[in-house]
């Protein structure tokens, strides 16, 4: 009924290999369906808490910051909230750029994070509206982008679009704290 070259399930196969683990198959029969398990070996690491409790301890606090968090996927938006707020700061979240420029005008914060890959506005576009506000307005606002994609020629992008940091995801909590930390200590005009 449903036919394919059967390089999904080879794909699979091989990356689950790749992390030590093995899949099996199973079917009563012809036309009747199959069952797949995939086995992988369980690797205890820290929690995002953990992280970011460890860092809060070792002079990432972040007490007194406002940080401005746009990212229109809710779980990742949430996810840098959450992080920065265990660290000390005050945010406020928006889910786009146009939720985010209206923040800024009742709300000046310190440090701006955006994702760039955002429908109607990216990240690019949203920047290149904050850098025309007054300075008083959040214009010159030190900036951080969040991006899946992590390459020199991604970071060349954000860089050369006005921000000071660049964040891959998945967020690393002690890449982020550090990133703001960095921007804190040793502000960056923007321009």
């Amino acid at each position: 009924m449903f036919g394919g070259l059967g390089l999904g399930l080879a794909i699979v196969r091989h990356l689950v290999e790749l992390h030590g683990g093995t899949v099996c198959a199973d079917s009563p029969g012809e036309g009747m369906g199959a069952t797949f398990a995939i086995k992988l070996p369980l690797v205890k690491t820290e929690s995002t808490e953990e992280v970011v409790s460890k860092t809060s301890e070792s002079s990432l606090n972040l007490n007194g910051i406002k940080i401005l968090v746009v990212d229109d996927e809710t779980d990742s938006r949430e996810l840098v909230k959450f992080i920065v707020e265990q660290a000390g700061a005050e945010v406020i979240a928006a889910d786009g750029a146009k939720q985010a420029l209206a923040t800024l005008t009742q709300w000046l914060p310190n440090i701006l994070i955006s994702d760039i890959g955002m429908p109607e506005m990216n990240g690019y576009m949203l920047l290149q509206q904050v850098r025309t506000l007054a300075p008083q307005q959040g214009g010159q606002i030190p900036a951080i982008a969040l991006t899946a994609y992590a390459g020199d020629y991604n970071k060349q992008q954000a860089s050369l679009a006005g921000f000071q940091g660049h964040i891959a995801k998945p967020i690393e909590p002690i890449n982020l704290l550090k990133a703001i930390k960095d921007l804190i200590i040793t502000p960056v005009r923007a321009g």
